[in-house]
Parts: structure tokens; sequence; C-alpha cells
């Protein structure tokens, strides 16, 4: 009985699987699809200041035919904020996710945050790094 049980397990599974990975290989040959193309994936902050601006920019554009939507947006952590347009990007137009670092954690730092649409491409990951100076706290404690 338990080897029934587990044929008929590994059988949905592989059903599943065969029918989510046919899905996405669908989307990326539909030509109508929206395409998200960024002019750059990575921002190196070098050396941030304590609590200086943690701030950069994504600009991204949709190169494809149809409008783009930005589904989800989301941070490999709690100290990375990103914002991003929530309304569809036309043809040949561009958008900014505006992300934002948390520069009250001082030391290196290398965060990732993914960007879900509905592009051929529908997942893009991005990545910041850096590097926060020690707190006026911390400096003070290593002269001592």
């Amino acid at each position: 009985m338990k080897n029934i049980l587990f044929s008929i397990a590994i059988l949905v599974s592989i059903s599943f699987s065969a029918f989510s990975q046919e899905e996405i290989n669908t989307n990326k040959d539909n030509k109508d699809l929206p395409e998200i193309f960024f002019e750059k994936t990575t921002h190196d902050y070098g050396t941030v200041k304590y609590d200086g601006d943690g701030t950069c920019e994504f600009t991204f554009k949709n190169t494809g035919k149809e409008p783009l939507i930005l589904t989800q947006v989301k941070a490999s952590c709690g100290c990375t904020t990103p914002t991003w347009p929530k309304e569809p990007i036309k043809t040949g137009e561009k958008g900014t996710i505006v992300v934002k670092y948390n520069t009250k954690i001082s030391g290196a730092f290398t965060k990732s945050i993914r960007v879900y649409s509905n592009a051929k491409t529908a997942l893009v990951t991005l990545n910041i790094k850096g590097s926060v100076e020690s707190s006026p706290a911390e400096a003070a404690r290593k002269v001592e």
C-alpha cells in the first residue's frame, strides 16, 4: 500500500513539474509579451557615511510589445526598502525602482532585490553592495 501511494505521489509531482515547465517555455516563446531591460543591475555605493544617503535608482525600459506590469519587488532583508511604479509601463517607456538601504547599520553589505513582472524574463535580480562607516559611538570606542 505504501509503495502504491509513493508511486502516485511521484507521478503527480512529475505531472505538475512538466506542466509548470511547459508554461514557462510557452511564455518565453510568446513574442507579444513585454520585455524588461535594466540599464544596470548592480549598484555599488562604495563607502557611505553612517546615517548617510542610502538611496539608489535602477532604471528600466519596456522593450516589448505589451504593457509591462511589475507585480512584486522584494528585498532580501528588511534593511532594504524598494519602491516601484504600480501602473503599467507602456512599450518604449521607462520606469524607475528606488532602493533605500538602512545606513544605520555599519559594515559591509551585499543585498539583492527580486523584481517580478509579466515580462518574458519574469524574474530579474538587482544587487546593491557597499560599506557603511562606523557610527560615531563605535568610532569613539575604537579610539579608547
